[in-house]
C-alpha cells in the first residue's frame, strides 16, 4: 500500500528555511559590528566548534520532533554515556572498547525511550523525563562523585584536534547533515517519519508502521546523544556525572530556532544546523559582549518560548491546529 505523505508544502517550508539563513546572516552583521573579535578565524572556528557539538545532539532530537515527540532524556543520556565510555576506556585501556560502550550505551537509552512511547503508550514528555530521572539517578551512582580524566590523544583530537585547519567535530557535523537530510527528505523511512509527525492516524491506515517507526527515531536520537557525548568527552578529556546537564534545552531549542514545529510534521535537519549556529551565535556574542553568564538561560529560555509562539500562530494560520 502506497504511504500517503501530508507534510507543509515545499514553498513555505523553504521560505521558512531562508527566513532563518537571514535572520542568521542579520545576527552575524550584528556581532562583526558590535565586536571586533567576531570574525576572528579562533572566535569563527570555535563557534563552529560548539554549533558542531550542539547539532550533533539535536539532530537525531529532529526527527523524534518530527514524529509529533520529544525527547528530554538527550542530555542525561550524553552523561550516561559519556561516564561509561570513560570507565571503560580507564578499565581497559581500550580507546575502541569505550568508543562502542558510548555508542552502545546511546543506542540503548534511545531504544528504552522508544518502547516506552511506542508500545507501552505512554506520552513522550512523561516517557523521556522519566528516563531524564533515571539516568542522572544511575549516573551519579556509577559515579559516586568521582571525575574519570586523561584519554588517549587520537581520541582527544575527536572533540579537540584540527583537520587542514578545521575542528574535527565541524566534519562530523557536515557528514551527519548530510545523512539526516538524505535519510528525512529523500528516503521512504524519512516520508513516513513527516507522514506520522502530520496525523498519525492517517499515516497507520496508509499502511505506515508507526510503532516501528518511532522506535526507529528514538534509537537515532539516542544514538546522536552517544556520538556528542564522545565528541564531549573527548573535548573535556574528563568526565562527571553533571556532564550533559545542561545540554537539553539548547538541544530542543536548537530544533525549534531551526524551523521544526513541535506539534510535528514540518520542519528539516538542515533547519536544526542552522538553529544551532544562531543559538551559538547568541551565547558567544554575549560573551564577546561581556553579558553576564547568567543571562544565558534566560535568553535560551526566551528563545524557546518564542519559537514555540510563533509556530503555534503559524499553525492556526493555516488552520493546522
Amino acid at each position: 500500500m502506497n504511504t500517503v505523505i501530508a507534510r507543509a508544502p515545499l514553498s513555505a517550508d523553504a521560505r521558512s528555511f531562508a527566513y532563518r539563513v537571514f535572520a542568521l546572516g542579520l545576527l552575524c552583521v550584528a556581532l562583526a559590528v558590535a565586536s571586533d573579535a567576531f570574525l576572528t578565524l579562533g572566535n569563527l572556528l570555535n563557534v563552529l566548534r560548539q554549533a558542531s557539538l550542539l547539532f550533533l545532539l539535536a539532530s537525531g532530537l529532529t526527527l523524534v520532533i518530527l514524529t509529533g515527540g520529544l525527547d528530554l532524556s538527550v542530555g542525561a543520556n550524553v552523561a550516561m554515556s559519556a561516564c561509561l565510555a570513560a570507565s571503560v576506556m580507564k578499565a581497559t585501556g581500550s580507546t575502541m572498547l569505550g568508543v562502542g560502550v558510548g555508542l552502545g550505551s546511546g543506542v540503548l537509552i534511545g531504544l528504552g525511550n522508544g518502547l516506552l512511547v511506542a508500545a507501552l503508550r505512554i506520552p513522550p514528555f512523561i516517557a523521556t523525563y522519566g528516563m531524564l530521572w533515571v539516568l542522572h539517578g544511575l549516573t551519579y551512582w556509577f559515579m559516586a562523585g568521582d571525575t574519570i580524566h586523561g584519554f588517549a590523544p587520537a581520541f582527544r583530537a575527536v572533540g579537540s584536534g584540527y583537520l587542514w585547519g578545521v575542528p574535527i567535530p565541524v566534519f562530523l557535523m557536515l557528514a551527519f547533515l548530510v545523512a539526516g537530510t538524505a535519510i528525512s527528505q529523500k528516503t521512504t523511512y524519512g516520508q513516513e517519519i513527516y507522514a506520522i509527525g502530520a496525523n498519525p492516524v492517517a499515516a497507520r491506515l496508509s499502511g505506515v508502521p508507526v510503532a516501528r517507526r518511532l522506535v526507529m527515531v528514538y534509537v537515532v536520537s539516542g544514538a546522536m546523544a552517544g556520538l556528542a557525548s564522545l565528541v564531549f568527552l573527548a573535548r573535556l578529556n574528563s568526565a562527571e556525572g553533571d556532564i550533559g546537564e545542561t545540554l537539553t534545552l539548547p538541544a530542543i531549542a536548537a530544533v525549534l530556532i531551526g524551523g521544526t514545529s513541535l506539534f510535528g510534521g514540518v520542519g528539516r535537519v538542515s533547519g536544526t544546523l542552522v538553529g544551532a549556529i544562531i543559538l551559538t551565535l547568541l551565547l558567544n556574542g554575549m560573551n564577546l559582549l561581556t553579558v553576564s553568564a547568567n543571562w544565558q538561560p534566560l535568553v535560551t529560555g526566551v528563545i524557546v518560548v518564542l519559537a514555540v509562539f510563533l509556530d503555534t500562530l503559524s499553525r492556526r494560520r493555516l488552520g493546522t491546529r
